[in-house]
């Protein structure tokens, strides 16, 4: 019996790895995302790595290559590979889609082919390296190439402002012409990039003078990524709009996005140009939020109040909530100033004089010479011969990107008063580098800024600045003064530091005098 059983379990085995081949070879899976991974862990005894890096199953008859197969659930193309092109694809790749990132930067794509991440982006290198590694993210020069396969295409290019403010639309629409001649199957285009109102059509219009329009829709899939945490909020979004016109786009774009929807968050479809405005409408509320709390603690000053305490005091109203309302030297990046200034554009360019966003813009730009202010007043205006340390140049933690960074700001007024600077940032060394050269001294450890200087000056709240040594920075400073443009240090501790402490909005806690 024992011996029968074992013949029976062992012929059953045979012949379900013989069908298994079978329809493979003659029919082919479509959804068999992970199929492989449960093969390799459970059966790793009868895997092999060819020679070509193909996977072959090998049981008896069955033997069938994994490249002959279509094992990714979609087909994605991402063309750009700047910020958001590249946390697309990655976290794309990282739920199993087949994702090919195109970019005309030969010289970007040879280094992120041999496994260089250009950016830094907390948990982005490991799903990249995971992904590039398992064949699911690849990456290439050539347009036709990277499309041909695609039955979604995410347009993720650059949209600086013009000369006026307005989003220079030119890479946009240039690639939208280029996949008007190369698309040769119906596939959902996908404006990825923050655009104006409007710009979906101005897309469909181009392809359309090339295309049959039963080959292709365009839909509006604004991203809502703060970088920092870009991934976590790619893998785990608060909501996810779509804009879309067609059933037939909808619904690829739903099983694109509900791996990521599983807990319950959800996928808002809506009409196109609605889906457009979302974005732009988020980022100037948050800004908005910003300004009105720097000036909110700018009044502080003159009256005498705790910026932070009034905080508090707001953000337990749950009709306001507690986010953005830290108040410090004025926002920047990539999104916020760009998309303010284009919605302000927008509001002109359709007769509507949008009085409010002027005035965060105006707000901002005042705010960002605060902390320099500041420190020119406390040495009696004059700086020459002075030597400022800088803690911080990013424009905000855990991000190497110093697009419309405050420090650029507060540090070009420091240099045109005649201070020297030395600077420290865990990450943005390099890109401020190739802004000052060697006009300012940067420095590979935040006490080594503190040298000789006159001044610290702390910009970005990076973490590791929160629970600094007082002790050692008193002994490093020619005078114990520090300048806290993010109010990361609670203004009663301050007390006992032994130091000159001026904040944002909150009194000042009176140390060495000049």
């Amino acid at each position: 019996m024992w011996l029968c059983g074992y013949v029976v379990m062992w012929l059953c085995g045979y012949v379900v790895m013989w069908l298994c081949g079978y329809v493979v070879k003659m029919k082919g899976f479509r959804n068999i995302t992970g199929f492989f991974d449960r093969i390799n862990d459970d059966f790793s005894w009868h895997t092999s790595l060819s020679g070509d890096k193909s996977l072959r199953l090998i049981k008896g008859e069955a033997v069938f290559r994994v490249s002959d197969l279509k094992l990714s659930n979609m087909n994605i193309a991402v063309i750009g590979t700047g910020y958001v092109g590249l946390v697309t694809g990655t976290c794309f790749a990282e739920t199993g889609n087949q994702v090919v990132c195109v970019d005309i930067d030969e010289e970007k794509v040879r280094k992120l082919k041999s496994g260089v991440v250009p950016i830094f982006e907390p948990g982005l290198e490991l799903l990249f390296e995971r992904n590039t590694r398992q064949g699911r993210l690849q990456f290439t020069t050539s347009l036709e190439e990277g499309i041909k396969d695609a039955e979604i295409i995410f347009l993720a290019l650059p949209t600086p402002p013009g000369e006026d403010g307005s989003a220079d639309l030119s890479y946009v629409l240039g690639v939208a012409a280029d996949l008007s001649g190369i698309i040769n199957h119906y596939t959902v285009i996908v404006d990825k990039s923050t655009v104006p109102v409007g710009t979906a059509e101005q897309v469909h219009d181009i392809l359309a003078k090339k295309l049959d329009q039963s080959l292709f829709d365009v839909v509006s899939n604004p991203e809502f990524l703060r970088e920092g945490v870009a991934v976590d909020d790619f893998m785990k979004p608060d909501r996810v709009v779509i804009g879309a016109e067609s059933k037939r786009a909808r619904e690829l774009m739903h099983r694109l996005y509900e791996p990521f929807v599983r807990q319950g968050n959800p996928i808002y479809f809506m009409d196109v140009r609605s889906a457009e405005m979302t974005k732009y409408a988020a980022n100037s509320y948050l800004a908005t939020r910003i300004s009105f709390m720097n000036e909110i603690a700018n009044l502080c000053e003159k009256l005498g109040a705790n910026v932070d305490m009034v905080r508090l005091g707001m953000g337990s109203d749950s009709r306001i909530g507690k986010r953005f309302l830290f108040p410090g030297v004025g926002y920047g990046g990539s999104c916020f100033p760009k998309d303010v200034q284009a919605l302000a554009r927008t509001a002109n360019h359709n007769d509507y004089d949008f009085r409010i966003l002027n005035a965060v813009m105006d707000v901002n730009k005042r705010q960002k010479h605060i902390l320099a202010e500041k420190i020119i007043k406390h040495f009696g205006g004059k700086l020459e011969g002075k030597t400022i340390a800088v803690w911080g140049l990013a424009f905000k933690p855990n991000t190497d990107d110093i697009r419309e960074a405050p420090a650029i700001t507060i540090i070009d007024q420091l240099l045109d008063a005649g201070a020297n600077i030395r600077a420290f940032d865990p990450e943005a060394m390099d890109n401020i580098r190739e802004i000052y050269g060697d006009r300012i001294t940067l420095v590979n450890e935040q006490y080594e800024a503190l040298i000789g200087a006159d001044a610290l000056a702390i910009i970005t709240e990076w973490h590791v600045f929160r629970s600094p040594s007082f002790k050692v920075i008193r002994e490093l400073l020619s005078t114990p003064v520090v300048f806290d443009g993010r109010n990361i240090y609670d203004v009663e501790e301050m007390q006992n530091k032994g130091v000159h402490y001026e904040s944002i909005g909150r009194n000042v806690i009176r140390g060495v005098e000049v």
